[in-house]
Formats: structure tokens, C-alpha cells, sequence
């Protein structure tokens, strides 16, 4: 009994805690001081009013486009209304062009630009595509960044500049030895016949193809990186080769962006002026050789506007104008709807 009283003895005992410190949840007094943060908040009020201002003054600045649009589009109406009302919608489907007499058709240039851009789409598509896959999946890393500036950069330079050079460049090639060779091994399509002076459809459409080329590059560039790489890997799984891989997994999921990018570079095409003015030889003309001279909507309008003496002259120059606006916001249109449906769901992408 006595060793059990001892050994309970000799146990520690636990020590004895203070009372846990009761927390209030009471608030405090309503004369009690406002903390500092409180105090700042109040002063700085709510900010709605700038909020409210900031949204209206976005909201000014992205209506002002739509009224800019809108204006021009005014404005070429209500001056091109004479030609509207003397020729009606056969403006576009007649081929006279007489100042003096006051006749007037659009055709000739209708076809000039439509045949500069299409040859022009025929020579740049494939080399963009080729640029752009190159730079996605075949270009060593130190050598992608260079290519791709010098590929950009032939977007800014001006256009009087490839005028400049297609003149004294490419228009003596033209005449001197490409057009020969052409005349020897295709004249037989009768698209190479006649005199050929260096200028005309087929130096226009080589300078547009030159001018669209870094746009059709850039874009499909862009929008073959948006493709996931899980496509590349699952293609390559699979036993593909590099250029299988390349064609279904990249090409076939970019095709509408791609689409997209070649209606972008036919805009650009389509109202570039001043250096088809300079090469395209200025004759309102259809004809079927390829050296033949010709006009395009921008450049008679280029070309003439300043000659323009009558007002029923001024008047269909302007109509053309109005042809070409129209022409160019529906192609463009078109063409960021293909864009945007194939990257809208894309990563952003680190270069």
C-alpha cells in the first residue's frame, strides 16, 4: 500500500495552463475612431464616375471607326451619284473609256485588276507557304529569328520603292530575258504574244507578288504555330515520316487560316497603286497576252484624278474608287473571319 502511494508520488505532475484568453466579439464602439485604411477608402470615394467615363471614352473612340467607314462611304456616293444615274450598273460591263466624248466603263480595269492580283496569288502563295513552313519546322533555332525579320521587312518598305526598282530592275529583265524565254517556251498559249516592252500585266503581277509575299508568310507562319504539338506527336506516333507530318497534322489543321491569310495578301493586291502604276504600262485595255499594257482600278484613278477637267469624268474615277472600297472591306472581311476561326482557340505562343 505504501510503495503504491509512493509510486503514484512519483509521478509528474502536469503543469497547470492559465486560462485561455477569452476572445471578444463585440464591436466595437460606434464613437470609436475610424482605422487608417477605412479612412483612406472613404476619402478616395467609389471611382464609378471614372470607370463610367473611361468606358464612355473607349466606347467613343471604337464608334469612331464605324464613322469614319461610314463617311467615306458617304462621301464616294454622293460623288459618284452623276455616273450612277448616266450608266447605271453597266458602268461595270463596258469597255469604253472616252474622256472627250464623255463615255465611260469600268471593264478594262475590273480585268486588270483582277488578272495583276490572281498572277500575283499564283506566284506568292507557293513561296509563302514554302517560307512558312520552313521557319516552323524545318529552320535551325539561330536562324529562324533573322529569316523571319528579313521576311517582315519586305513588308515596310514603301511602295514607290518596288516601283523605283521594278522600274530600273525588273522591267530590263522583263524585256531582255525573261520575256524571250517565255516567248520561246510558252508562246505556243498565245498568253506571251505581241510586242513586249517590259512593262505591262506580267511585270505588275511579279511586283504584287513581291509586295504580298510577307503578309501570306507572316500570317501562315502564325497560324501554323497555333496548331498543338499534340497533332505533330500523334501523326509522328503513328509511323509518319517528317513531311506526312508536316502535310496532315499542320497543313490539314491550318487550312482555313491559310485560306484566310491568301485573302488577306488579294486585299492587299487588289488596291495597291503606286507601283502597278509604274510598271503596268496605263492603257484601258483587255487583251489576252501577258505583255500587253493594261489598267487597274487604283492606278487609273492614280494616274488620271488629276486630269480629271469634267465633272462626269470626276465622277466615274470616283465610282471606280467607290467599286474598289466596297471590293476591298468584303474581301478583308472575309478574310479575318477564316483567320479568327482557327485561332481563337489558340495558346499564345513564345517566340
Amino acid at each position: 500500500m505504501t510503495d503504491e502511494r509512493e509510486s503514484r508520488s512519483s509521478q509528474p505532475v502536469p503543469p497547470i495552463l492559465p486560462n485561455p484568453p477569452v476572445v471578444s466579439t463585440s464591436l466595437p464602439p460606434s464613437n470609436a475612431a475610424p482605422s487608417v485604411i477605412r479612412d483612406f477608402l472613404n476619402k478616395r470615394g467609389s471611382g464609378r464616375i471614372a470607370d463610367n467615363s473611361f468606358a464612355a471614352l473607349m466606347l467613343l473612340c471604337a464608334l469612331s471607326i464605324f464613322a469614319i467607314v461610314l463617311f467615306i462611304f458617304g462621301i464616294l456616293v454622293l460623288h459618284s451619284r452623276p455616273s450612277l444615274v448616266a450608266f447605271g450598273l453597266k458602268f461595270f460591263t463596258r469597255q469604253a473609256w472616252d474622256p472627250v466624248s464623255g463615255d465611260f466603263g469600268a471593264l478594262p480595269f475590273i480585268y486588270g485588276t483582277l488578272a495583276t492580283s490572281l498572277l500575283a496569288l499564283c506566284m506568292a502563295v507557293p513561296l509563302a507557304l514554302g517560307v512558312a513552313v520552313f521557319l516552323t519546322e524545318l529552320c535551325p533555332r539561330p536562324l529562324r529569328a533573322p529569316i523571319s525579320f528579313l521576311t517582315e521587312l519586305l513588308a515596310a518598305i514603301p511602295s514607290v520603292v518596288y516601283g523605283l526598282w521594278a522600274v530600273f530592275v525588273l522591267v530590263p529583265l522583263m524585256r531582255d530575258i525573261i520575256g524571250p524565254m517565255l516567248v520561246k517556251t510558252l508562246g505556243w498559249t498565245g498568253l506571251f504574244s505581241g510586242a513586249n516592252f517590259g512593262v505591262g500585266l506580267l511585270t505588275a503581277s511579279m511586283i504584287l507578288a513581291i509586295m504580298i509575299l510577307p503578309i501570306i508568310s507572316s500570317l501562315t507562319r502564325d497560324i501554323m504555330n497555333a496548331v498543338p504539338n499534340s497533332q505533330r506527336e500523334a501523326v509522328l506516333a503513328l509511323g509518319a515520316t517528317r513531311w506526312e507530318m508536316i502535310r496532315i497534322g499542320v497543313l490539314r489543321n491550318s487550312r482555313i487560316g491559310i485560306v484566310g491569310a491568301i485573302m488577306l495578301g488579294l486585299g492587299r493586291a487588289l488596291g495597291e497603286t503606286m507601283a502597278v502604276t509604274m510598271v503596268i504600262g496605263n492603257h484601258p485595255s483587255i487583251a489576252k497576252s501577258l505583255f500587253a499594257p493594261a489598267n487597274t482600278l487604283a492606278s487609273v484613278i492614280a494616274g488620271e484624278f488629276s486630269e480629271a477637267t469634267s465633272d462626269m469624268y470626276l465622277s466615274a474615277l470616283i465610282e471606280i474608287g467607290l467599286a474598289l472600297f466596297l471590293v476591298t472591306i468584303v474581301v478583308n472581311a472575309i478574310a479575318r473571319l477564316m483567320v479568327w476561326a482557327v485561332t481563337r482557340n489558340a495558346p499564345a505562343q513564345v517566340h
